[in-house]
């Protein structure tokens, strides 16, 4: 690392991390103090640890208010999922973890594959602006879909029953699908979710840096053992290293 990177990554002299604390699967709790426990704050940490600098975390409620402030000055890292239309305002590193993305229907219903989703008599219930939503909003152009603030908001719509289809993480959605016996997960997941570390735009070398970064930990283990100190290891995998 040189000093010019340090100076790039943490201008202030420490690292403030956008986090999105959202996904409960990235971030399972806080400390005592408040601050937030999982792989994505342990991400954060490693980073903070390799430019030799403390961490500050900004929380989010939700990814999509974490990616609207990359150009105001709030945070120098964004723990956040790649997509697409993410892109165009932030650059990714590699993922650190991938989860799957799969849509929740009704045992009864004739809802098979992903393909049946996509009609004009389906309505799916999602989680405003989360990575699995953008990917909806880029591929799907028939079904009807609701918006809604959370993931808890998503399934309890799908609960009154006004969407016969629930896209969202499979781990949430075997939760729910535990609740009765009435549901079934299409098997398939629709789209990975690249959980990432978004950086501002046209800085190469900081997204190369953190590439190193994030091969080391899987090669070396600690991404593997965070997510089995937090539980979470049969819920997410870790991509192969490039």
């Amino acid at each position: 690392m040189t000093y010019e990177i340090k100076q790039i990554i943490a201008p202030k002299g420490y690292l403030r991390v956008g986090i999105n604390m959202s996904n409960f699967l990235l971030v399972v709790g806080k400390n005592e103090d408040g601050d937030p426990i999982g792989i994505s704050p342990d991400i954060a940490k490693l980073i903070a640890k390799k430019i030799d600098v403390k961490c500050k975390f900004i929380l989010f409620e939700r990814p999509g208010q974490l990616a609207d402030v990359v150009n105001d000055d709030v945070w120098d890292i964004g723990n956040i999922a790649f997509e697409p239309e993410r892109g165009n305002t932030i650059d990714f590193c590699n993922p650190y973890v991938l989860i799957d993305a799969n849509f929740l229907v009704k045992n009864k219903s004739g809802l098979l594959t992903n393909q049946d989703i996509d009609k004009e008599e389906n309505t799916i219930v999602v989680a405003d602006r989360s990575a699995y939503d953008l990917w909806l909003k880029s591929n799907f152009k028939f079904s009807k879909i609701v918006r809604v603030k959370s993931i808890d908001d998503s399934h309890t719509y799908y609960r009154t029953g006004n969407a016969n289809v629930l896209a969202g993480l499979r781990p949430k959605l075997i939760d729910e699908m535990q609740l009765k016996n009435d549901d079934r997960i299409i098997d398939e997941p629709f789209t990975y979710i690249k959980q990432s570390v978004g950086f501002k735009k046209n800085y190469p070398e900081v997204i190369e840096f953190i590439n190193s970064i994030i091969f080391e930990a899987i090669e070396d283990g600690y991404i593997k053992n965070s997510l089995q100190k937090h539980n979470v290891d049969k819920k997410l995998s870790i991509p192969k290293s490039n």
